[in-house]
This record gives structure tokens, C-alpha cells and sequence, in this order.
């Protein structure tokens, strides 16, 4: 296991609601057993919006794209990510591990880490944990058993991943209004102009919680899908993201057969 002295420069940061102290005793408890030092970053509770975060889900779009009704605590915790990047790139920090208070840390989780700092210039953003498998594709040692790898399909899920400023950068420039849940977008790297990549296996696990997401607020629950009718534009906007996430990985994949370093 790395120590955190062979981790320089980043900085680990916690999504955790303020009426959530049991979960951050967990996560803080995880983080402790790896040795990671730590920060949290208090969420942005949907029972307290400001109008102009309201201001900042496009309803129209979302329905459109996404085929059913936006979620308060999906807003909340859109605003979450996008406001941690912002106080991320005003500290000093070079990089930053992005974690949700949910997640479940393996003690792979460090040696990952060290792997990835030593080959920077290989990817902007990298999924650590996830729903979807991604179809990955390794196209770099990390660590023994874990790789660096290019995905192909849609790895949703948002608990555990690494930035870089660049990435930070476009996030908070790009992200604004929100359309789609965040972790069906932040991976698009194609529309960022990113290096989107993943850790196969993941070294975390995603959504362990008993208790399902406090920052959602849906306890686990799926909520009504649009009848079929009114979906005709989710598909097709999925259809098309689908295909341009595989001619993106395909790209990518070709472009680290003959990376260095």
C-alpha cells in the first residue's frame, strides 16, 4: 500500500450532507484505515435551494433528454460537483480525489492512486468506481492486477473518481445548465475535450449504502419513466451518445497504442 507521502500534490475531497454524520463517520473511518488525508466538502442540500441554483436545471432539456422528471437531490448533487471543482481550483492542489460518503474504498484504492500520479499526461479524469461495466479496454499498467483503461460503453455512477485542473477547468466552464443526471454527463469527454478514462478493476465500490443516496433522496426507489411516446428523443439522444462514445473510445484506445510514459 502507497503511503501518503507518495501522493503529491492531491487533495481528497467528500461529498457529505450536513444531516448525514453517520455516513461521514464511515467514509471517514475507510479513508483513516488507507492512511488518505482527507477533506470534507458539505453538499448542497436540496431542501435549501437558492433560486438561482434552482435556475440551474434546464427542465425542458432534462425531460427531453434524460425521458422522465428531474429529482430535486439530482440537482443537488450536480451543484455539489460542480461547486467542490470550484473550491478545488482555488486551492494548490494539482489533482483531486472526488468521493461520495456512500462508497466503499478497497485497499487497492492507494496503489491505484500512486499509479495514476505517475503517468499524468495519460488521462484529465478517471473513474474509480461505477455502475456500468464501460467495456474497458487497458492501455497502461498501474499497479499489479489494476490498469489504466479506455471505455467503450456508458459506466454510470459518480462516488469515486480522479480529476485533473485541466478537467476541473472545463467542468465548471461546461457542466451549467444541468440537463442530465451528473454522472450520465461528466464522462462524456468527447463534449469536454477530455481524457476520460477508468481503473479496471475499480478499486471502489459504488453505492454500498444501506440506505441509498441522502443527496438524491431516493432511498433506492426508481421513479416513473415518460410513456414510450413522449421517450422518442431520449433514445434517439442516447443512440447518438452510445455511438459517439464508442467512436471516442475507439479513437483514444488507437491514440494510447502509441503513448509513452
Amino acid at each position: 500500500m502507497s503511503s501518503p507521502a507518495a501522493l503529491p500534490g492531491l487533495a481528497t475531497l467528500v461529498v457529505n450532507l450536513d444531516r448525514s454524520p453517520q455516513r461521514w463517520q464511515r467514509v471517514s473511518a475507510q479513508l483513516q484505515a488507507l492512511g488518505l488525508p482527507y477533506e470534507r466538502f458539505s453538499a448542497v442540500d436540496a431542501r435549501a435551494f437558492t433560486p438561482e441554483q434552482r435556475s440551474q436545471l434546464d427542465v425542458a432539456g432534462f425531460r427531453r433528454l434524460h425521458g422522465m422528471e428531474p429529482l430535486a437531490g439530482e440537482l443537488g448533487c450536480y451543484l455539489s460537483h460542480v461547486q467542490l471543482m470550484q473550491q478545488f481550483l482555488a486551492s494548490p492542489a494539482q489533482v483531486a480525489l472526488v468521493l461520495e460518503d456512500d462508497i466503499t474504498l478497497t485497499e487497492r484504492l492507494p496503489a491505484a492512486l500512486a499509479g495514476l500520479l505517475a503517468h499524468p499526461g495519460r488521462w484529465d479524469m478517471v473513474k474509480l468506481s461505477g455502475v456500468h461495466s464501460g467495456t474497458p479496454q487497458p492501455v497502461l499498467p498501474l499497479a499489479p492486477g489494476q490498469q489504466l483503461a479506455v471505455m467503450l460503453t456508458r459506466c454510470t455512477g459518480s462516488s469515486a473518481y480522479l480529476i485533473n485542473r485541466r478537467a476541473a477547468q472545463a467542468y465548471v466552464a461546461g457542466l451549467l445548465p444541468m440537463q442530465l443526471p451528473y454522472d450520465h454527463v461528466f464522462d462524456r469527454g468527447w463534449q469536454f475535450g477530455l481524457k476520460v478514462r477508468m481503473v479496471t478493476p475499480l478499486p471502489c465500490v459504488h453505492g454500498e449504502d444501506e440506505g441509498g443516496s441522502t443527496i438524491l433522496g431516493t432511498g433506492g426507489g426508481r421513479r416513473p419513466k415518460f410513456p414510450w411516446y413522449r421517450r422518442l428523443p431520449t433514445y434517439g439522444f442516447r443512440m447518438r451518445a452510445s455511438l459517439r462514445r464508442l467512436a471516442y473510445g475507439l479513437h483514444h484506445w488507437a491514440l494510447e497504442r502509441f503513448a509513452k510514459g
